[in-house]
C-alpha cells in the first residue's frame, strides 16, 4: 500500500496588530536577505463596483498611481525605482493590492509612499481622463484585439451567474468608463479606501519593534474611517445546465470552458480544499486524468487547464466561486465530444476513485508551487495580507501546504461526483476566421 505523502508546515513568523484608526498590520520578519516586500490590500474589487460603473475598481487602481497628498504625479515611481525597488498594483474580484519590493534600508520610504496615498490620491479631471484612456487601451490590447481575449474569465461569469456583482464585465465598458466623474472617484475612495478596510503587510529583513514604530509614525495619523458593510454576493446554485457561445473574429480555433460552483472558500475551507486538489488531479501534467485522455490518447484537444476561481486564485477569493476547466481544440474539433469525454472522466473518478500514489504525486507538486510562491518576500507579503483581509488568519500561510497534503482520496472522489452536467455552465468560442 502506498503511503500518503506528508508535507510539513513552514515556520514563517507572523506578527499582527491593529492601529487606532483601524488599519490592520501583519509583519513577517526574515533576516536572511536585505530585502523587504510591502503590500497594502484594500477590501474592494470587481464585485464591489456599482452598476453603471463597470471597470471602476480597476480604473481606481490606476488613479492611485497618479500622485497623492504630498507627492506629484509619477513621484511614487521615482522614489521606489530610485531606491532600487520595483512596484505595481492589481485588481481582483474581491480586493485590490498595491506593493513594492525594495532593499530593506528603503522600508521607511515605502511606508511613507503608501501612507500618503492612503490619505488621498490626486483625483483631478486631468488624471481621470488620462487613466480612462489608459484603461481603454488595455481593454483593446488584452480583450478586443487579442484572440480569446477575456476567455473565460470575462465571458463565462455571465453564463453562470445572474446578479450584477458576479456577472458583469470587470474590465468595463467604454461607455461606463467615459462617463465616470471625479465625484464618482472621490466617493469610491471615501467608501472603500478607508483604514478600516485595508491591511498593510511587510515581509523580509525587518526588526519588528523598529518596523512597528515606523508604521505608527506614518500611518497612525491617517484619518480613521470604518470599513463599509460588505454586501452578500451569494446567489443560488445552478439546477440545470447553461451553455452559450460567441464568435471570436481573431480566434483561429475553437475553445470551450466550463465551471461548477464549489463550497464557500472562507466559511467551508475543509469542504473547499478537495476541489482545489481535484482541479490538479484532472489537469496538472501529462499524467493527469484529462491530459492523458484528451490530449495524449484521443487528441481531441491541443491544450487544457483546470483551476479554482475565475482569476485562478484559489486562496484569495470569496464565495461564490467555481471550479473551471478550459479546453482549446484542433481544427474541426468537436466541442460536444470534449465535454462528454470530460464528463466520462469525472464520472470514472467519482465511481472508481484514485490511488494514494496518484494523489500523492499531485499534492507534492501543489505543495512545491505553494512554497515557491511564498519563498520571495513579496509573495509572502501579498499572501499574508489577503489571508488577514479575508480570514483574519495570516498564519495560515504556514499551514496551506500541509492542509493540501491532508486531503484524502475519498474527499477528491466525492468532489468529482458533484461536477455533473446539470450544475455546469459552459461558454464556447467559435473561431471567426480572422474576419
Amino acid at each position: 500500500m502506498a503511503r500518503r505523502i506528508k508535507i510539513p508546515a513552514t515556520k514563517y513568523p507572523v506578527e499582527r496588530f491593529t492601529l487606532d484608526n483601524g488599519l490592520r498590520v501583519v509583519l513577517a520578519p526574515d533576516r536572511s536577505a536585505p530585502v523587504v516586500g510591502v503590500a497594502v490590500v484594500y477590501d474592494v474589487g470587481i464585485r464591489s463596483e456599482p452598476e453603471g460603473r463597470t471597470g471602476f475598481a480597476h480604473l481606481f487602481e490606476h488613479l492611485m498611481f497618479q500622485g497623492s497628498e504630498n507627492l506629484e504625479k509619477l513621484a511614487h515611481f521615482r522614489h521606489v525605482q530610485g531606491a532600487g525597488g520595483t512596484f505595481n498594483g492589481s485588481t481582483h474580484l474581491d480586493y485590490t493590492d498595491y506593493f513594492e519590493t525594495l532593499p530593506s534600508g528603503a522600508l521607511e520610504r515605502a511606508l511613507f509612499l503608501e501612507a500618503d496615498r492612503m490619505r488621498g490620491p490626486r483625483l483631478t479631471e486631468e488624471n481621470l481622463r488620462n487613466q480612462v484612456d489608459v484603461v481603454k487601451e488595455e481593454i483593446r490590447v488584452n480583450v478586443l484585439n487579442r484572440p480569446y481575449g477575456g476567455f473565460p474569465w470575462l465571458t463565462l461569469p455571465p453564463v453562470m451567474f445572474d446578479t450584477f456583482p458576479n456577472a458583469h464585465d470587470g474590465y468595463g465598458s467604454f461607455a461606463d468608463l467615459e462617463s465616470a466623474t471625479v465625484a464618482d472617484a472621490a466617493e469610491f475612495f471615501e467608501r472603500y479606501y478607508a483604514c478600516g478596510n485595508a491591511v498593510l503587510s511587510v515581509a523580509g529583513d525587518l526588526d519588528v519593534a523598529e518596523a512597528t514604530e515606523m508604521i505608527k509614525r506614518h500611518f497612525g495619523d491617517v484619518p480613521a474611517r470604518p470599513a463599509p458593510a460588505r454586501p452578500d454576493f451569494d446567489e443560488p446554485d445552478l439546477t440545470s445546465e447553461r451553455r452559450e457561445s460567441y464568435t471570436d473574429r481573431l480566434a483561429p480555433l475553437p475553445a470551450v470552458a466550463s465551471a461548477w460552483r464549489v463550497p464557500n472558500p472562507i466559511d467551508d475551507f475543509t469542504g473547499y480544499l478537495p476541489f482545489v486538489v481535484l482541479a490538479e488531479v484532472l489537469t496538472d501534467g501529462d499524467a493527469s486524468r484529462l491530459v492523458e485522455r484528451l490530449v495524449l490518447r484521443d487528441r481531441t484537444v491541443t491544450s487544457l487547464g483546470g483551476y479554482l476561481g475565475f482569476m485562478g486564485e484559489p486562496f484569495e477569493v470569496r464565495d461564490p466561486t467555481a471550479a473551471l476547466l478550459q479546453f482549446h481544440l484542433p481544427p474541426g474539433g468537436d466541442v460536444d465530444k470534449v465535454l462528454r469525454t470530460a464528463d466520462e472522466e469525472l464520472e470514472r473518478l467519482a465511481t472508481d476513485g484514485l490511488t494514494a500514489a496518484e494523489l500523492g504525486r499531485v499534492q507534492a507538486r501543489m505543495a512545491t508551487h505553494l512554497l515557491r510562491d511564498t519563498d520571495a518576500v513579496l509573495g509572502r507579503a501579498l499572501r499574508i495580507a489577503v489571508l488577514e483581509e479575508q480570514r483574519g488568519e495570516p498564519e495560515l500561510i504556514n499551514d496551506l501546504p500541509r492542509l493540501i497534503g491532508e486531503v484524502t482520496t475519498e474527499q477528491v472522489r466525492a468532489a468529482a461526483a458533484t461536477l455533473t452536467p446539470q450544475r455546469r455552465a459552459s461558454i464556447e468560442v467559435i473561431p471567426g476566421g480572422g474576419k
